[in-house]
Formats: C-alpha cells, sequence, structure tokens
C-alpha cells in the first residue's frame, strides 16, 4: 500500500474530525444515563441484555440544539421470529410506523408533520428493532402525540397491512435477488454462515413464510415483544427534563409481557473454504462476498487492533486500502475491495457505519465488488476468447493471499502509525449529526461500554504495531472460509470447476492494459495465480432457491 494515498487522506479527514469533536457531548451520568465523557473501558463479557428494561435511558443533552431526537431501541431482532413467521418483527416495526395510530391515519400523519420537517421510521436487525423520531425543538409538542400515538396505540389497519405485507413479499421473492448483486452476496454469505440458527434469514423473511404472517400475528408479536422489559430510550438535543420525564412515564405504559430473548446464533465453523455459487441469468459479473467467525465484538479492547488491520486492509468505500489499491488501483478489475470486522448495514448507500445494528455474533470478512466474467471479457477482448474463467478466481486469491500476508507478515510501523491517524480521525466522522451520536451512544449500552467512539478512540491512541499484529495471528486464519458468489449462469460451473482443482487463474488482461503495467505488478500476477486456496466444497445454486 502506497504511504502517499493513505497520507493524502489523514489531514482532511481530520479537518472534518476535528469539526465534530466540538459539538455538544453527552451530559454527566446519572442511574439512568449514559455519557460520552466516561473513561472506563472493558474487555469483560457482556450481556446484551442488562441495557434494556423499566428506566434505562440514554441521554445525550445538548442545550444549544434546534432539535430534538428520540430513539427506542428493543431488544429483539429477527432472532426472535417464530420458525414458520420468519419477517414477523419486520412486519411488525413496518405496521408500528407505517399504519397511523387510533386517533390518526398514516396519511393525516404525513400531512401534519409534513410542515415541521418532522420524520420517524423503524429499522429491523438480528437483535434489535429502533424506532426514531426528530423533530424541531418549537414543534416538539405537537408531535410527541403522534409519537405516544404510533408506540402505544398502532392502528394496526387492515388496508395497512396488506400493503405492508406485499411490499415485503415482494422483497423476499424478487428484489433481493434482483436490485444488487452485491447486496445479494452480502445476504447470502450471512444465510451460509449462519445456516440454521436464528441468525439465518434475511430481517423481512423468506418467500415461504412471509404469507403465513397475519395482522393477529403482528398485533400478538407487539404486545410480546415490544415491551417495557426490552426497551432502551435514547434522547438527544433540546429537551427538557419535564419532558424526558413524561417520555419515561408513557414507554413504562408499554405491554409489562417479559419477553423470551432467545440466545443469538453463533456463526458456523467452516472446514476449509466452503463456496457456493449462485447463479442467474444476464448477471454482468461475479459479486463475492467472504466471511469466517470471529469471537471479538466492539465489547473486547482487541477490537481496536483488529480495526487498524482492518482499516489498512481497506475501510468501506475508501480508496486507499491494500485490497482497493492491489484489485481496483493497480490492476482496474472493479470499482472497489474493502475488509469488514463487522456488519456494514446498507453498505450500498453509506459511505459511514448507521448505529442500530449492535451484533452479539461476528465475523470477518472482504467485500470484492463485481469483476467481469469470461463471457463479457471475450466479447470485449479478441485476444481473450480462450479464456473459460472471468476474473472472480484470481480476485478472490489475490485478496486473500494479502490477508495471508498481513497474518504472517504483520504491518510495518510506518503503515500502523499512518493507518492509525487516519482512523483516529475517521471514527469521528461516524457521529456528524445528533441522530448518529446518540445511535452509537445507544449501541455502547448493547456492548457493555458507555461510549465506543471515545473509548476505541483511547485505546488506538495506546497501541502498537506489535498488539495489532499479535490480534491479527490470533483472531483471523484464511485455512477456513465460507464464500459466496453470485455470477452468470455461464460462468458457474467452469469456476466451481477451476476453485475445486486450485486451477492456476493466470489475470487476463486486453493487451493494451498489460503492455503497460510494471513487471513487478506481473510477476506478481504468476505467484497470485498459483497461490493455492484451501477449497474443500463447491455448490452451485439456483437463484431462485436462495432465502427459501
Amino acid at each position: 500500500m502506497s504511504m502517499k494515498k493513505i497520507a493524502a487522506y489523514i489531514l482532511p479527514v481530520a479537518l472534518l474530525a476535528a469539526s465534530c469533536a466540538k459539538q455538544p457531548q453527552a451530559s454527566q451520568p446519572t442511574n439512568t444515563q449514559a455519557t460520552a465523557t466516561t473513561t472506563t473501558a472493558t474487555a469483560a463479557p457482556f450481556d446484551a441484555n442488562q441495557a434494556f428494561g423499566p428506566g434505562k435511558v440514554v441521554e445525550l443533552k445538548q442545550p444549544e440544539s434546534n432539535k430534538v431526537i428520540i430513539k427506542l431501541m428493543f431488544k429483539n431482532g429477527s432472532m426472535v421470529d417464530p420458525a414458520d413467521k420468519k419477517g414477523l418483527t419486520y412486519a411488525t416495526a413496518q405496521m408500528i410506523s407505517e399504519s397511523g395510530t387510533q386517533d390518526m391515519t398514516i396519511s393525516q400523519i404525513k400531512d401534519k408533520i409534513f410542515p415541521w420537517a418532522a420524520y420517524y421510521g423503524a429499522n429491523v436487525d438480528k437483535e434489535v428493532t429502533t424506532f426514531t423520531f426528530a423533530v424541531h425543538k418549537d414543534f416538539l409538542d405537537q408531535f410527541y402525540p403522534i409519537v405516544r400515538g404510533l408506540m402505544l396505540n398502532p392502528a394496526f389497519a387492515e388496508e395497512d397491512f396488506k400493503r405492508v405485507k406485499s411490499n415485503q413479499q415482494n422483497f423476499v421473492d424478487q428484489v433481493i435477488r434482483a436490485s444488487s448483486d452485491e447486496e445479494y452476496s452480502k445476504k447470502a454469505l450471512e444465510d451460509l454462515l449462519f445456516r440454521g440458527t436464528n441468525y439465518q434469514h434475511v430481517v423481512e423473511g423468506t418467500s415461504a413464510t412471509v404469507p403465513s404472517i397475519t395482522l393477529e400475528d403482528v398485533k400478538s408479536h407487539w404486545r410480546n415483544y415490544f415491551t417495557e422489559n426490552n426497551v432502551l430510550i435514547g434522547i438527544a438535543g433540546n429537551y427538557s427534563a419535564e419532558f424526558l420525564n413524561k417520555l419515561k412515564a408513557d414507554v413504562a405504559q408499554l405491554s409489562d409481557a417479559k419477553p423470551n430473548i432467545p440466545k443469538p446464533g453463533e456463526p458456523n465453523k467452516p472446514n476449509g473454504i466452503q463456496v457456493e455459487i449462485i447463479k442467474k441469468s444476464d448477471a454482468l459479473g461475479s459479486a463475492i462476498f467472504t466471511g469466517t467467525p470471529m469471537p471479538v465484538t466492539r465489547s473486547a479492547d482487541d477490537f481496536a487492533a483488529l480495526m487498524v488491520a482492518n482499516s489498512y486492509l481497506g475501510e468501506h468505500r475508501k480508496s486507499y486500502g491494500k485490497l482497493y489499491d492491489k484489485i481496483r488501483t493497480t490492476r482496474s478489475m472493479n470499482y472497489g475491495d474493502y475488509s469488514y470486522i463487522e456488519w456494514y448495514d446498507q453498505g450500498g448507500s453509506y459511505q459511514l457505519p448507521n448505529p442500530g445494528v449492535p451484533r452479539a455474533s461476528n465475523y470477518f470478512a472482504l467485500w470484492i465488488r463485481p469483476v467481469q466474467i469470461a463471457e463479457g471479457l471475450k466479447k470485449q477482448y479478441a485476444e481473450l476468447q480462450g479464456i473459460d474463467v472471468g476474473h472472480a478466481h484470481f480476485a478472490l486469491r489475490l485478496a486473500v493471499r494479502e490477508v495471508d500476508n498481513l497474518i504472517k507478515n504483520g504491518m510495518t510501523q510506518e503503515e500502523f502509525e499512518l493507518t492509525r491517524k487516519f482512523l483516529r480521525s475517521y471514527m469521528k466522522l461516524y457521529i456528524q449529526t445528533t441522530e448518529k451520536q446518540l445511535g452509537f451512544l445507544m449501541d455502547s449500552r448493547f456492548y457493555g461500554r458507555q461510549d465506543y467512539i471515545e473509548e476505541m478512540d483511547r485505546l488506538l491512541a495506546n497501541l502498537t504495531v506489535e498488539d495489532v499484529n499479535n490480534a491479527v495471528k490470533k483472531y483471523w486464519q484464511t485455512e477456513n472460509m465460507f464464500i459466496t458468489i453470485v455470477t452468470d449462469d455461464s460462468e458457474a460451473e467452469p469456476l466451481k470447476q477451476a476453485l475445486l482443482n486450485n486451477t492456476p487463474s493466470p489475470m487476463s488482461y486486453s493487451n493494451l492494459v498489460k503492455e503497460g503495467l510494471p513487471q513487478e505488478v506481473l510477476a506478481e500476477d504468476d505467484v497470485v495465480a498459483n497461490y493455492k486456496l484451501n477449497v474443500k466444497d463447491v455448490k452451485i445454486v439456483e437463484s431462485k432457491d436462495t432465502f427459501k
């Protein structure tokens, strides 16, 4: 990786991060508050359930702000869905946010809040469901009855249920397979990695189970899994103590049921490299996502060391990382290649990570954005008529080899210093808005921390390059991985055979591109083409048979 490329990022990122750091911080803690100024950083085992329940509140007071943000995070998520009604938590959350109240229809609510520029919505992940409400402080008193009505007296109207369920069914039947092969490969990887557990299915459910969800199921799920006993209140901005007391009193009127929250599903342990190739008609490339279990989350201090290694390989949609440099910049194979040490929500849409998706089960992953298939290359270049497989095999080998090299050789002191400096500035950009600040504080509580951003910054400040290299050796490996590849049906079988047989995969350049490459790149290509992957199993799956 070019140190100049990393250094070029540091100054602008640091300047923007410094401006974000000047925003008001959380107030001093009480028995029901979290704060952004705590000095505790813990690596002890955590119980996420302890963050939720009666009287649990995260405050972020900003007296100079002109807005108020309310978040209600429930400890449930898709993992509490019944086996025969996967998608029920998602349907319930959508009905609360998309079906109005007993007093107002959803259309009336939208008309009423439009002049206030207020908004609200729901987000469901594997372990939590979060409702977010935001309004200018001048309209808080008018907006709050709607918030209260949605949470305590949702309409659950039949006509709204039909609309919500129809959209949900369309997503699991069509959208997830057709809209983005990149997102498709990510969701398919989780299906494989967590197969047989309550983490396996996408939060929207499956084609087979969504039809069985009824409106009565939704009402029952709301009573039993959206209760005062599994909620964490978050509030930020310019609000009064009286308003907070009112909010707490109203949330206490939620159902008093004590939900039976199951243990989160743990990732399966791959035996060698296990690959599922999903073939579909008219795919323009091969979208690749890899994953291997990793027993470390934000709750552990070692996470800070892995953050540095992860950033070195390649932050999400950043062009300085090792993977991006080798695969995209040098060889022009695709749009980008990145590394992950936790789930990255809506990565196709967001440059920075979103809060609201905390998870106890974790894995290390690589995202190789779509590379060209043989059929496409042959149409473009006469000199490539003899190839059977496109760039997927070579790109996968190159990416895994970079991880392998990092495990074996570690980072240099210079690489470590520059990457850490970038990362300490970059993390502050996560909390540019009041809503993001509050969201990350609430996520912190899930992991048994007070302020993840501040605590990780302190841990980063005290890291050494030896700490990073030791953590990489301890937690990462390349011999046992799950890999999903979404590709064209013309590519599936040749790619399967190439992977199973560890066939050499020379990089397929056009003559013009190859002539302009340095000799050291071509020499590295020869090594990569014969790099052995520990592939033990490759299956081809029809696209129509996924997420069933």
